[in-house]
């Protein structure tokens, strides 16, 4: 079901892709001046959907009247056949102001499903960009900036005992996972990555590392510490090139 998704969509970008609008009467076509997804942050997806913003900001004598947005992995061009997962628009006209003269701001909403896409496809993409300029939809592309669709993590931490007397040992235990986009949409363990223990102590704003653990083959997390104060104990994941970065909320442990 997954495959005929895929193909559904990649069949329509075939056919937007390969409507060639009409040229300006002077030859010219808008000039995209800056795009943005996400407010320039990576794009996180884990199991559901996320919706994702994009603006193009575009300049022209005549109005700008649509600037949609497509991300795409794999391959270097939006028209030749070596991509390998694409997310469109939610809707085919993106909503386009006038912020100066005759510059343009167009916002449009991406569909970050996870169902289209696949674990290998998280890291870098591509963005492909249009201006359409007027009644004659003259199109521009932009160079194909790179941005990262990366998959979501979630992060515990479990400090005991509690309360526990100064100078005993403290266990942390916790479990690294992220999003699973293969076949069913779940969050899996991340084996033998790096994961920071950090200790703030009460009173204080501040968590320092404390030591760097790594996960085991099922993602879980275990180590010991001698208890000498106050404090809140957290695992922090720094992220991947194809993982997103995660901070375990604080668990508190009353040193007596």
């Amino acid at each position: 079901m997954r495959i005929c998704a895929f193909g559904a969509v990649v069949g329509a970008l075939a056919l937007t892709a390969v409507a060639v609008p009409a040229a300006h009467a002077d030859g010219r076509p808008p000039d995209i001046l800056n795009v943005t997804v996400n407010n320039g942050q990576d794009v996180v997806i884990g199991t559901t959907t996320k919706l994702i913003t994009a603006t193009v900001t575009a300049s022209d004598p005549l109005p700008i009247t649509n600037g949609p947005v497509t991300l795409y992995h794999g391959g270097t061009d939006m028209n030749d056949d070596e991509f390998d997962a694409v997310l469109m628009p939610t809707t085919n006209h993106a909503t386009c102001s006038e912020v100066d003269y005759q510059t343009w701001k167009c916002k449009i909403t991406i569909n970050g499903n996870p169902t289209l896409l696949t674990n290998s496809t998280a890291g870098t993409w591509h963005v492909y960009a249009q201006a359409y300029a007027g009644n004659s939809s003259y199109t521009t592309l932009t160079p194909n900036p790179a941005i990262r669709v990366l998959r979501a993590s979630r992060l515990t931490v479990n400090a005991s005992p509690e309360p526990v007397s100064k100078g005993r040992t403290i266990t942390v235990v916790g479990k690294l996972s992220r999003a699973w986009w293969d076949d069913e949409l779940e969050y899996h363990g991340y084996a033998n990555q790096p994961v920071k223990l950090q200790f703030r102590k009460a009173g204080s704003s501040i968590y320092n590392t404390v030591k760097t653990v790594h996960t085991n083959v099922y993602g879980n997390l275990k180590t010991t510490v001698t208890a000498s104060a106050d404090g809140y104990w957290r695992y922090y994941f720094a992220g991947s090139t194809t993982t997103a970065v995660v901070r375990a909320a604080g668990d508190y442990v009353d040193v007596r």
